[in-house]
Formats: C-alpha cells, structure tokens, sequence
C-alpha cells in the first residue's frame, strides 16, 4: 500500500455540453485552470462511448486488457483521478464509469472510459490537489500499467 496526505486546493463545478467530447473538454478545462492532478465525479449523458472491454474470452486474465468496445446511448456516473503527465505535460485521467444503456432497458456497463461524446449534458465536479505533485508512470514489471504516484519519481 501506498498512502499520503493530499492537499486540496480548489474546486470546481463545469458543464460539459452537448456533442463535446468528454476528454477534450476534461483537459481544455485543466489547461485553463491550471489543475495538475485531483479527483472528479460526474453524472450526464453520453450519445457514444469508448469503454475497455471485449466480447471474447480473455487469454490471460490477470492482465490488462487494451481492447475496448463501443456503446451507445448512455446515463452515466464516473469518478477518477487526475495526474500530471510531464511527458506530455498534460493531465493523465484515470477514469471509470458505471452507465446504463438507454435503449437496452437501462442495461448496465461498468468499466475504463476510453471516451465519449457527451449527450445534453456532464456535470461535473472537480477537487484539486496542490500537493504533493502526482504523477501517473508506466510500470513496466507491470504489464507497462500507469500508477499513481506521489512526490517525485526522479
């Protein structure tokens, strides 16, 4: 386990409107703002969504799985994590959402959003973190996974 006392700094209620994709608006408004690493929670609708899954059986369960699927016509709740990318010198979302699917009697799916277009309206409420610096760096005796990291890594 890996534990720390985090400083919150501000917080944040936005929209994200209809037809905007979900990851561009996420990280436009971190640019904005000036947010580097946090936590969100959000509830909307999304008319289209990248989530990480397959149909198939999985060759080797304990590790990640890339594939994704594709779903449409969503009420969502999600929550995740941001941290900085130094790399990219953007925020890293780590994110996963439980929806459920409109036109399939409210059927649910829950798992990594890769992303999605936002249907009428995200709400969206996000908490920053202003200390320590969080990072999100590949392990590569992990199957190359991102994982939150806090304080240098240098």
């Amino acid at each position: 386990m890996r534990a720390t006392e985090i400083t919150v700094g501000r917080t944040f209620a936005v929209v994200f409107e209809h037809g905007e994709d979900f990851y561009e608006s996420l990280d436009r408004f971190c640019r904005e703002a000036g947010v580097r690493a946090g936590h969100l929670t959000f509830i909307g609708g999304f008319s289209h969504a990248r989530l990480v899954g397959t149909c198939e059986p999985l060759e080797h369960p304990e590790r990640p799985l890339w594939k994704e699927v594709e779903v449409e016509t969503l009420e969502v709740l999600g929550s995740g994590t941001l941290a900085w990318d130094p790399d990219q010198e953007r925020v890293a979302p780590h994110i996963h959402i439980s929806a459920g699917l409109k036109a399939d009697s409210a059927d649910g799916r829950t798992s990594h959003l890769q992303g999605g277009t936002v249907q009428f309206l995200a709400e969206v409420v996000i908490e920053e973190w202003t200390a320590p610096e969080v990072t999100r760096p590949r392990d590569p005796g992990l199957y190359d996974v991102p994982l939150l990291t806090f304080g240098r890594t240098d």
